[in-house]
């Protein structure tokens, strides 16, 4: 299965090659960078335009240097390429759908970046075109793929809590500055588009899916035009999963799982990267344990799961509902939070 990847992103080049390679499930072909009718905004001169591409093209160079491949000169000859199979698309969110599009309609397989896209209508038509073309799509939600999701539900099951009372989780990080895109509203930016993401999926998963947006807040700054932070809370049955985000905060990636018998926390429950060995803690009335849990690699799995998707048709339509859940879940935050109708 050869794969390629449009934009030679952060990313692409820190996670997803050296994950890619671990996972020997595909041929890395190379990476292509935009032309100039294929960038965002279509008033950009050529004289910046330039300064950028010559920017790529060192990034790009960089990637082929360390990891081989090619680079091709636009989105469109790699999507139209008869060498590639399969791409990964790591491009800010408001350029996801329209590349994704295409290459659905060309017959390749997409590995996209969370979220899949912008809105819930533009998800339903790309998962609607890779049925109809029997292709993968699959959102790159690494976290949940790392084993240490495994082992929390493990120790929620067991007696070691008792009766879960409430779980919070919390995902938030500092200010990156004002260039970068997820604050930049035309490009798909907002804190719950980026790691709002994250704890809504993660907590329909602990409440075991089908859950409900019982409660959405997103706040704003006057300096910025996106969502900054928020939080919410996710319901079913008898249990509900609290959660914060946030895009200028003081950085937190938690868990805090609250029983009648104890109560366990963990940190880096959504960003751990390859090779970090995760613990967690359990207090009961004053007395903390401290456990390790398994070295992982999340964004290798997932790549992994991709192509499952790619050889299963079971595994395949399974993803396809996941995806459409996970979008319904945004949407229904940002229709509970006022943030569309």
């Amino acid at each position: 299965m050869r794969l390629g990847i449009i934009c030679p992103s952060e990313i692409a080049f820190r996670r997803f090659l050296p994950a890619l390679k671990k996972s020997s499930r595909f041929d890395y072909v190379g990476l292509s960078k935009a032309s100039k009718d294929e960038w965002f905004d279509p008033e950009l001169s050529d004289e910046t335009f330039s300064v950028i591409d010559e920017g790529n093209v060192n990034k790009a160079n960089a990637m082929i240097q360390q990891y081989g491949g090619k680079l091709f000169d636009s989105y469109h000859e790699m999507i139209h390429s008869k060498q590639i199979d399969a791409i990964y698309i790591p491009l800010p969110p408001a350029l996801h759908y329209r590349w994704a599009k295409e290459a659905l309609e060309n017959g390749l397989h997409v590995l996209i970046e969370k979220p899949s896209t912008t809105s819930l209508r533009d998800t339903e038509d790309l998962v609607r075109i890779a049925e109809k073309n029997h292709l993968a799509l699959h959102e790159n939600y690494m976290f949940i793929f790392h084993s240490q999701i495994d082992k929390i539900n493990e120790v929620m099951d067991s007696e070691e809590l008792g009766d879960i009372r409430l779980i919070r989780l919390d995902f938030g990080f500092p200010d990156r500055g004002k260039n970068d895109f997820r604050y930049d509203k035309k490009l798909g930016g907002g804190a719950l588009l980026d790691c709002g993401g994250y704890v809504l999926k993660y907590a329909d998963h602990l409440l075991g899916g089908d859950s409900i947006v019982s409660c959405a807040m997103l706040n704003y700054r006057k300096d910025r035009e996106v969502d900054i932070y928020g939080s919410g809370t996710l319901t079913k049955d008898d249990r509900c999963v609290q959660f914060s985000f946030g895009m200028d905060n003081d950085y937190r990636c938690s868990i805090d799982i609250w029983g009648s018998n104890g109560t366990l926390r963990s940190n880096r429950i959504l960003t751990a990267p390859d090779g970090f060995v995760p613990t967690y803690t359990i207090s009961r009335n004053g007395v903390t344990e401290e456990f390790q849990m398994e070295a992982d690699d999340a964004f290798c799995n997932s790549i992994n799961h991709f192509y499952q998707c790619i050889v299963d048709e079971e595994t395949r339509k399974k993803n396809y509902q996941t995806l459409l859940h996970q979008e319904k879940l945004v949407d229904d935050f940002m229709k509970k939070a006022g943030a569309i109708e």
